[in-house]
């Protein structure tokens, strides 16, 4: 019996997807596949009974049947065809139309591009771009999940609730066991210390909240050794400015925390350092994020401040779920012994989720939750982490994913470094030494999720599965790695905010005698901190904190101006001509087209300034020329972060051999592909890059595929607007861009080359 059914688990395990299928459904193989011999076997006959009168699918009544009136499996067989398909699979055809646009894709590729384009192969392989997972997934928002996210959620609602462990890790449920002093509410014996208690229990009054609503604020700069200098801003009198570094202490640690922390801060110095706890820029960050205000650094370099910068909000965030779940397990002893009244714990919101994190990729995600479990982890015992292979499964990077030959700059390996996919959300809870990983939300302290993630739960108005209630409470939000954020979708982000902070539409069998007042006033989103990290200064990243955060302690932004600009790292010989146009405001897209239409296009018509690259930031204005070229029956050719891998090479081969004027560029292609396009000879900025690496990187593609090019025929033209005042500090440098700015000529050129740009 055993090598019977040994045989049939080789033979299920041989079979393709679609065997696999017709299997299931049917409950034998498709007759394409069936081993047909020549030798001719004698027809058996059959004769069948006749059929009952069929019945109701829905209303089986075999059981009831006689032993002689069992339906046979012939019959049981036709009464399938009349059931409706209950499981259904993703077709395969636009897989193997992929595939064969790929294969005709590569016959294009150029004798020149040889080497490069394996590379490249292999990338596009592993980053098919997350503009297409995001149209992919954007088709299942209303229905049904894609695959990975069915083993996160199963059935409808398992992501929300979960019967089975809610006992244990309730909070309202435990007590905090007796000689236990991490469980214990540390915070009671700093009394009014404590920046945490001093936080949550501060109450506004109504006419505090109308000044916060106004948008009136102070506003003040001061100077710190590492952060450089800060602008704070403030919106009540009782809550000024923070001073010099020297007056903001760093925030009492719970217990949990104290152990651990100096081991995994010296796991992140380098070799032959000195060993340190903290070091300055986690020590001021960490005294900023103590005071409850929202921090902006727009200076997290991924090279050289994303782990520090990662370790410092992960203790905090910590620090603060593990304050506040301590707070609820000591009020329900003192509850239980009756020290208390009811009216006195108030210690919770309308729902359990506390911290948000948003990141771009799984693999962010990987390292915060890695952070928290070895931040949490006593010495020389192992702690208790729930789902911890399935965690490891789904967000750690198989090796062979990534190809061992691919050359790009630093930068790109470590923003795309481990796993890339940007569709996830996982919840955590912790209680009593424990972690558990996939918690529901509603049981989870701690929410870790991409935009597009939490963007497929949210959903729009109108539809019918959608659900937000879980961001009703959330007192901490970490938008890390913003400019990626940035790369992705931004709009996904500003969905998740506008739905941060609102009045639950479900109980969620809160106890209300337990929710604090400004919870049931509404009030949360004044008592919210937002910690928003990014490695540059963009006009969107600074409007999430204007427009959409409303601490009552008010805001603090690093503001410090690059001194040399990306134009430095230019090194061919190049003249760079930048030129001012007029615009009313920065969303005026209107006078940069009509600019760009009217005084730059005329003048690379002619055939002599054929190869022209056109570099455009904004996908909405890529594609406002791309519309515009096709009216007017130019010679171009395009590449976006949209483009087939064969469209791609189609354009760069025709690009370079001169078959095509115009080649017009997306930057979002850029940033995930970080392709050498070669047979460029003049270079157009439709808008400053975003990242202002990016600028040097582009002007030094000239170097590629420029034999027998006289190098004095380049050229190179960038139009700004007095609005992009950030971008072209970090381009042309602080001073340079402010004189270019204040003067009254409209045109400036610059010219690079072996000596330093002038």
């Amino acid at each position: 019996m055993g090598k019977r059914q040994n045989r049939q688990n080789d033979t299920i395990s041989k079979l393709s997807k679609k065997q696999k299928k017709h299997l299931k459904e049917f409950g034998e193989e498709h007759p394409f596949h069936d081993n047909v011999s020549d030798k001719t076997e004698r027809t058996q006959v059959v004769h069948l009974r006749d059929s009952p009168p069929r019945k109701n699918v829905h209303e089986s009544d075999d059981d009831d049947l006689e032993p002689d009136e069992q339906p046979s499996a012939y019959q049981k067989l036709l009464g399938t065809l009349m059931q409706p398909e209950t499981d259904s699979e993703e077709d395969e055809s636009d897989e193997e139309e992929e595939e064969i646009i790929e294969e005709e894709g590569s016959e294009l590729e150029s004798e020149e591009d040889g080497v490069e384009e394996e590379e490249e192969v292999d990338q596009e392989e592993k980053d098919t771009g997350p503009v297409h997972k995001e149209d992919e997934v954007a088709v299942k928002a209303g229905g049904a999940l894609d695959e990975d996210d069915d083993t996160e959620v199963g059935q409808p609602g398992d992501e929300f609730t979960d019967k089975k462990h809610e006992t244990q890790f309730c909070l309202e449920s435990n007590i905090p066991a007796e000689g236990d002093p991490d469980e214990a509410d540390d915070s009671t014996t700093q009394g009014e210390e404590d920046p945490f208690l001093k936080h949550v229990d501060t109450e506004l009054s109504e006419e505090e909240v109308k000044l916060i609503a106004d948008g009136r604020r102070t506003k003040t700069q001061v100077k710190w050794p590492r952060l450089g200098n800060l602008l704070s801003t403030s919106c009540l009198e009782r809550f000024p400015a923070p001073g010099q570094a020297s007056s903001v202490g760093m925030p009492p640690l719970h217990k949990a925390l104290q152990a651990n922390w100096a081991s995994l801060n010296q796991a992140l110095q380098p070799q032959g350092a000195p060993q340190q706890e903290l070091s300055d820029l986690q020590r001021e960050l960490l005294g900023l994020m103590g005071t409850y205000r929202d921090v902006y650094v727009p200076e997290c370099s991924p090279l050289t401040d994303a782990k520090e910068v990662r370790s410092a909000y992960c203790l905090h965030v910590l620090n603060h779920v593990l304050k506040a779940n301590s707070n609820v397990l000591t009020h329900n002893a003192q509850l239980k012994d009756g020290k208390i009244v009811e009216d006195d714990a108030r210690d919770q919101g309308l729902t359990r989720p506390k911290v948000l994190i948003v990141a771009p990729f799984r693999d962010g995600a990987l390292q915060v939750i890695q952070t928290f479990i070895h931040l949490l982890e006593p010495k020389e015992k192992k702690m208790d982490v729930s789902n911890k292979k399935r965690f490891k499964d789904e967000f750690s990077e198989d090796p062979e994913d990534r190809p061992s030959n691919l050359i790009r700059p630093d930068d790109y390996h470590a923003i795309f470094s481990g796993n890339v996919d940007d569709h996830f959300r996982i919840g955590v809870s912790i209680l009593k030494r424990s972690i558990r990983l996939f918690s529901p939300f509603y049981s989870s302290d701690i929410i870790v999720a991409s935009p597009l993630g939490l963007r497929t739960l949210l959903g729009v108005e109108g539809e019918k599965k959608r659900d937000f209630d879980f961001l009703s409470s959330i007192e901490v939000l970490v938008l890390d790695q913003a400019d990626v954020l940035l790369m992705q979708n931004w709009e996904h982000v500003l969905h998740v905010m506008k739905h941060l902070n609102l009045q639950p539409l479900d109980a969620h069998g809160v106890d209300f005698s337990r929710v604090r007042m400004w919870n049931l006033n509404s009030w949360a989103k004044h008592y919210r901190q937002t910690l928003v990290f990014s490695s540059i200064q963009e006009p969107q990243i600074n409007n999430i904190l204007t427009k959409h955060c409303f601490n009552y302690r008010g805001q603090v932004a690093t503001k410090n101006l690059p001194k040399t600009g990306s134009i430095c790292q230019v090194l061919v010989q190049l003249p760079h001509v930048f030129q001012l146009f007029s615009a009313d405001s920065f969303m005026d897209q209107d006078a940069r087209f009509q600019f760009f239409v009217d005084k730059v296009l005329p003048q690379y018509r002619d055939s002599v300034m054929s190869h022209t690259f056109i570099y455009v930031p904004s996908y909405f204005d890529f594609v406002r020329l791309r519309n515009y070229l096709k009216k007017e029956e130019t010679n171009f050719t395009s590449i976006s972060e949209y483009s087939q891998r064969s469209e791609v090479s189609r354009a760069r081969h025709y690009f370079q051999r001169g078959n095509i004027q115009f080649l017009l560029f997306s930057e979002r292609f850029h940033f995930y592909k970080r392709y050498t396009i070669k047979g460029i000879r003049h270079l157009i900025f439709y808008g400053l890059p975003t990242y202002p690496h990016f600028y040097s990187e582009v002007c030094n593609m000239l170097q590629a595929g420029a034999d027998g090019v006289d190098a004095a025929s380049w050229t190179c033209t960038a139009l700004y607007s007095r609005y992009d005042a950030h971008k072209l500090a970090a381009i042309a440098g602080a001073e340079r861009a402010a004189q270019m700015l204040q003067s009254k000529k409209p045109v400036h050129l610059f010219i690079t080359g072996e000596d330093k740009a002038s």
